[in-house]
């Protein structure tokens, strides 16, 4: 199994879930944060209330899936996640070792 990891622009989540939902992807989790990168799109740069000297508003999306659904994954999310401006967001793939359901223990990996 893989873990992906998925730092987007807000404005691009719905387009992004949506995609993901249409290509069989229903579960994921959406997480709301703020940043600092060498990649800022100059733009939409503005200091937060919260974090002074942080200064881009990001979405970061996770999902587990088979390794053979990677690809498919990383293609779905930067279609729809891009806009061409720097700061568009990044993506990173992870290897998990065995996934446990709280609910009633059972295991894979």
């Amino acid at each position: 199994m893989k873990e992906i990891k998925a730092f987007i622009r807000p404005e691009k989540l719905n387009e992004v879930a949506k995609s993901l939902k249409k290509d069989q992807f229903c579960c994921f989790t959406v997480f709301e944060g703020e940043g600092v990168g060498d990649y800022s799109d100059e733009d939409t740069q503005f200091p937060s209330l919260k974090f002074p000297f942080l200064h881009n508003k990001i979405v970061k999306i996770e999902i587990v899936c088979n390794k053979e659904d990677v690809d498919k994954l990383i293609d779905t999310i930067r279609t729809h996640a891009r806009t061409g401006k720097r700061g568009d967001g990044l993506i990173y793939v992870s290897s998990v070792e065995s996934q446990v359901r709280v609910r009633d223990g059972e295991r894979k990996g």
